[in-house]
Parts: structure tokens; C-alpha cells; sequence
């Protein structure tokens, strides 16, 4: 708690005395994203949309390349006016990919795909008075770009986070048409950069929807209990135009809460309400609160549990209490069938198979998951560590690379923040101990403190020193964290499976240490002796000789062993066995149970006695 507040009170944008008074310690977002999408009035843009692949940029070269009255180009649509016009594309008569979804899963021939897919959709809308509208894009991999019947509108890098673009002003009372551009190729620069151990999975990976709102619309919002209170609820409005003296109301029906605030000349309005007799959200009692957020005609309602999480020397404290962390790491992949998860009944799956685990947390690695994934967090009571894709190599030096990283941090937040679940933000995995590359971290974590003071901060770190069988977590990065966070793969990757039984583990800091990563590969139904690597058996020794060490580490506060279910990575290239899977998942993806995931559970119930 001491070290939670001390950073809450050394925001530059938020003083001891507002502490005092109640506001919550969350900047607003630069650029316009409108948040909780899902409980406005939205029309579905999901379903089948023309695709062209690109793999030479034809047709955004041709775009850069032509005036703008031209009336041709890939954003523009075009169509022959006579039977002479040379145009050398055509969406209507090209094959279709279906939103959401990856393109790689989709058709055989794009599995390896890895350059521009042009999208094409058309949609009938009627204008409404005193409305606008915006195009939601709950993300692309990985740049993209948005044009609305002819007019480009945005651009986009990042694909794990969503984005918008108002499109009133070019809609056409009738026909109109979205054309947007999608490039998922891997560059150097990028975040992440060209080397990854997840499949690179390319297209409209999320939703896409028109949203309608008010001329003056309640833009985003941010409502949580005080850290160090039990009943104390803060934080702020914020509309879509800046305008002072504009009333806010939030009401919280079930707690008999209406109070009205009134905007600052920026259009923001700072919330304060007491809350006793608070039912606080924990994964026992994941309570969620019907809260109504209004200003003039707009109103938006969504579900927000209230909790405290801190930490107190090494203890990590869920609403005062210290708690352990049973927890798995899971990736973005669909359970049951091929390519990435997008819906709420791939999230109930793979969710319910950590329920099923014993765990009430899980790591959502290794960059923001789909919304589905943390409203169904809240709901069945599982705490969330969210990451964004800062992994291995980045280029630490280039100051384009740490602007990408901040900006899909800062919409991950912006998205997330109302989360009750989310208790984490981790600021990368797995990266190389240099001078730059800690000044890079050190901006991402000084980024997330000052959107969110309320959470925890983390990441995913490497054993930096050995001392015999000694292992010592002394990354310097260890010191500005929250929480410290370990990959080891002991009997994997590292030595023998019994080599953790003379394992020993130090750090230097007085801090909790969440085991981010351990485990070993398994092939569902492959039997063999527990010295075969790769058979059930392996991993599941593997995973009884790892439990006795991480209860000798008196540290410990947590683990996310990997992975939840297996996954596709171009980096597993065993015919046979990998088949371009990482086979670390202790589920298969037909949802077959591995006999480590009962060691797991086991352990996992006995620290529900003893953490």
C-alpha cells in the first residue's frame, strides 16, 4: 500500500491534496477513442467483406500517386465509366473474407500470408438529426488505413488495440461503402518487431461496427475505488467537446448513488462518491455494479466492480488482504478451431478451462486481448495481468518504436481502465538487459502510472545472474516495477527436470515475484516414458518436480505457467509433433486435458489452504 500510494501522490498530473479529495489519477486520452463501444447504439458491420490481396501495394501506391479529385484508386472504389476505362481491380468480383477474423485461417493459401489485404464492405445507412457517427475498428493487424465511400479517414499501427474514425460528414443518406487497408507485415521497427513466437495472424481480427452517439456525446470515463479505501469511489467524465459548466451525472442505482458534477473548460468533470456498504469485487465474489454515466441525451451504463489491489513489502493485497496468485498464461488463439480468438464463447472457453485449473488469475499474453476476454474476466471472478507486445529485440533506441509502444499501452488502458478484473500492466516479456533498453521500459512504466495509478506494474523478466544453483532476479529494470515477473524454463530449455530440485532463487528487491513462465512441450495423446521429451508424461514430471521448488521461494506470490492451450508459432517446426504448435499448452485445442494440467490443479487447491 505504502509503495502503491507513494506513486499515486508523484503524478505530476495529480497532487497529494486531490488524493485527499478523492480524484483519481488517470489522464485522458490524446487522441479520440470512444470507449465501451458495446453499450452504445451500434450498428454490426461483422460478417463477409470483398478482399483483394495486395502483396505489391498496388493499390495504395496508386493512391499516393493520384491528385485527389481522381476518381479511381483502391479507396475510392472505382467502377468503369465506359467500356474503354482501364481499371484493373474490381471488389465485387473478388473472393470474400469473412469479420472478424484472421485471413491466415481462412483460406489454405494465406496461412503464411504476410503483406496488404484490401477489405470492401458495403452498408446502407439514413442520417439522423443531431447524430454522429464513427467507425469502431476493434483492431487490425497491423497498419491499416480507413476510407468511407472515396474519403480516407485514419491510419492506424498497432494490432491488438481498437480505433476510431468519424465518418458523419462523408455518409451518404442511402449506399455507402468502407474500404480499409490491412498490412501485416513484420518490420524491424515495429512493436512487436519481426520475431515473435505466436502466429502473425493478419486482417480485421475483431469487431467492426458503426457507432452513433450525440452531437455531444460522453467520450470516455473512468470510475474505481481509491486505492487504500474500502468505500470511496473517484475519477472523472470526459465529453467529447470542450465546453465548461456541462452537467455529468453517475448514478449507481443498487447503492442509491445520483450525483451530478459539472465539466471543467477541457470538458472534464472529476467524479467523488462515497460508496458504504461497498460490495468489493474478488474472484469469490466478482460483485459488478450497474453504473450509469449521463450527460444531456447520452447516457451509457456499463458493469464496474470496485476492488483495491496493492502491494505491501512482498505481499500483493486484493481488497487488504494478501492473496496468492494461481494463475496461466493464455494466448490470443481460438479453442476448437483454427486462427485467433475474437468472440465471447472463445473467451468463455478458454476462461473456463483456467476456472476448471483452480487458477483466479491469468496472464493475457503476449499483448492486449479482445475486450470479450476481460467483460467475462469480471464476470467469473478471474484477476488479469494484460500486456502489451514489447517482446524480446525491440529497437530500444529508436524513438519511433518507443512512440508506437506508448500509443498501444495508452489505448490498451484507455480501453480497459473499468476493468475490475485487470490488476497488472506489463510492460513487456522477455527483453535483453541493455542501458537502452531500460530507459525504454522505465517511459512505458512512467506511462502506465500516469494513466492509471490504481494498478500494479510488471514485467515479464529473464533470470539475469546464477550463483551455483542459486537463481537471482536482479534485473535493474526490477527496481521500478510493482511486481516482479520471471520466465524460467528449468527441464526445458534449461538443464534437467531435476535440476529444480536443488534450485534456489534470490533477488535483491523486497518485492513479490510472480513465476510469469515454466512448463514444457506436450503432444495431446503421445505416451511414452517420462524421460521422452515432447510425451505427457515428460510434462507432467516436469510440472511435480517444479511445484516443490516454487513453494521453497518464500518470495513467490504467483505463477502463469505456459501455456493454457496449445498455440500456432512459425518457430515449431517438428514434423509430427509441432507442426507449427507450441505444445506447451497443458489443454490441446480440441480441449483435451494433458495429465500436467491435473498436477497443476492439484497444487493449485492445496494454495487455496497454504499460499
Amino acid at each position: 500500500m505504502i509503495r502503491l500510494l507513494s506513486h499515486w501522490a508523484m503524478r505530476t498530473i495529480f497532487s497529494l491534496s486531490l488524493l485527499v479529495t478523492g480524484s483519481v489519477c488517470l489522464a485522458q486520452q490524446p487522441a479520440p477513442l470512444i470507449t465501451n463501444v458495446g453499450h452504445r447504439s451500434t450498428i454490426s458491420l461483422n460478417g463477409p467483406w470483398h478482399a483483394i490481396v495486395d502483396m505489391y501495394d498496388v493499390g495504395y501506391r496508386e493512391y499516393q500517386t493520384l491528385k485527389p479529385s481522381a476518381d479511381s484508386g483502391f479507396f475510392r472504389n472505382a467502377k468503369q465509366k465506359n467500356k474503354s476505362e482501364l481499371i484493373e481491380y474490381d471488389f465485387d468480383k473478388g473472393e470474400s473474407l469473412n469479420v472478424p477474423g484472421d485471413w491466415n485461417s481462412q483460406r489454405d493459401s494465406l496461412l503464411f500470408y504476410e503483406d496488404t489485404i484490401w477489405y470492401e464492405k458495403s452498408f446502407a445507412y439514413h442520417k439522423k438529426p443531431n447524430t454522429r457517427v464513427f467507425l469502431y475498428i476493434g483492431a487490425a493487424n497491423y497498419i491499416s488505413r480507413v476510407g468511407v465511400n472515396g474519403t480516407v479517414l485514419c491510419s492506424h499501427e498497432g494490432g491488438f488495440t481498437p480505433f476510431d474514425c468519424e465518418i458523419t460528414s462523408v455518409l451518404h443518406d442511402g449506399e455507402n461503402f468502407a474500404v480499409i487497408y490491412v498490412n501485416n507485415a513484420r518490420r524491424r521497427e515495429g512493436v512487436p518487431t519481426v520475431n515473435t513466437d505466436w502466429w502473425n495472424y493478419g486482417g480485421l481480427t475483431r469487431d467492426v461496427s458503426l457507432v452513433e452517439v450525440p452531437q455531444n456525446f460522453i467520450q470516455d470515463y473512468f470510475i474505481q475505488l481509491i486505492p487504500g479505501t474500502r468505500s470511496q469511489i473517484a475519477g472523472w467524465v470526459k465529453l467529447s467537446d470542450a465546453a465548461a459548466e456541462q452537467r455529468v451525472t453517475v448514478r449507481i442505482p443498487e447503492l442509491s448513488i445520483e450525483k451530478t458534477f459539472v465539466t471543467d473548460k477541457s470538458g472534464v468533470a472529476d467524479v467523488s462518491l462515497s460508496a458504504p456498504g461497498l460490495n468489493l469485487w474478488s474472484p469469490e465474489h466478482p460483485k459488478l455494479y450497474s453504473v450509469h454515466v449521463e450527460s444531456g441525451v447520452d447516457k451509457v451504463p456499463d458493469e464496474i466492480g470496485f476492488r483495491s489491489i496493492e502491494v505491501h513489502g512482498r505481499d500483493i493485497l486484493l481488497n487488504g488482504s494478501p492473496v496468492f496468485l494461481r494463475g496461466v498464461s493464455i494466448h490470443e488463439e481460438a479453442p476448437y478451431r483454427p486462427g485467433r480468438a475474437y468472440s465471447e464463447e472463445d473467451a468463455k472457453t478458454l476462461l473456463g478451462w483456467a476456472k476448471d485449473l483452480g487458477a483466479n488469475f491469468v496472464r493475457l499474453a503476449h499483448y492486449p486481448h479482445n475486450e470479450h476476454m476481460l467483460r467475462v474476466a469480471d464476470r467469473m471472478g478471474l484477476m488479469v495481468w494484460s500486456e502489451v507486445p514489447v517482446y524480446w529485440g525491440i529497437e530500444w533506441e529508436d524513438p519511433k518504436t518507443l512512440a508506437n509502444a506508448e500509443n498501444q499501452l495508452t489505448e490498451s488502458i484507455t480501453r480497459d481502465k473499468n476493468r475490475a478484473s485487470i490488476v497488472i500492466w506489463s510492460v513487456g516479456n522477455e527483453t535483453p538487459v541493455s542501458d537502452a533498453r531500460t530507459k525504454f521500459l522505465v517511459s512505458l512504466i512512467d506511462t502506465a502510472r500516469k494513466l492509471d495509478s490504481t494498478r500494479l506494474i510488471s514485467a515479464a523478466l529473464q533470470i539475469h545472474k546464477r550463483e551455483g544453483t542459486t537463481r537471482i532476479i536482479d534485473d535493474p529494470l526490477g527496481a521500478k516495477l510493482d511486481v516482479l515477473g520471471c520466465n524460467e524454463y528449468i527441464g526445458w530449455y534449461e538443464g534437467t527436470i531435476e535440476a529444480t530440485d536443488s534450485a534456489n532463487w534470490q533477488t535483491p528487491y523486497d518485492k513479490p515475484l510472480i513465476m510469469s513462465e515454466f512448463g514444457g512441450d506436450a503432444l495431446s495423446g503421445f505416451h511414452a516414458d517420462s524421460d521422452i521429451r515432447f510425451s505427457e508424461e515428460y510434462q507432467e514430471k516436469l510440472y511435480q518436480h517444479q511445484t516443490p521448488m516454487l513453494d521453497r521461494i518464500s518470495f513467490l506470490r504467483g505463477t502463469t505457467p505456459w501455456v493454457l492451450m496449445d498455440f500456432r508459432s512459425p518457430r515449431r517446426l517438428l514434423p509430427g509433433i509441432q507442426d507449427y504448435y507450441n505444445r506447451k499448452g497443458l489443454v490441446s485445442k480440441q480441449g483435451e486435458k494433458k495429465k500436467a494440467f491435473f498436477v497443476l490443479e492439484k497444487w493449485y487447491e492445496q494454495k487455496k489452504i497454504t499460499p
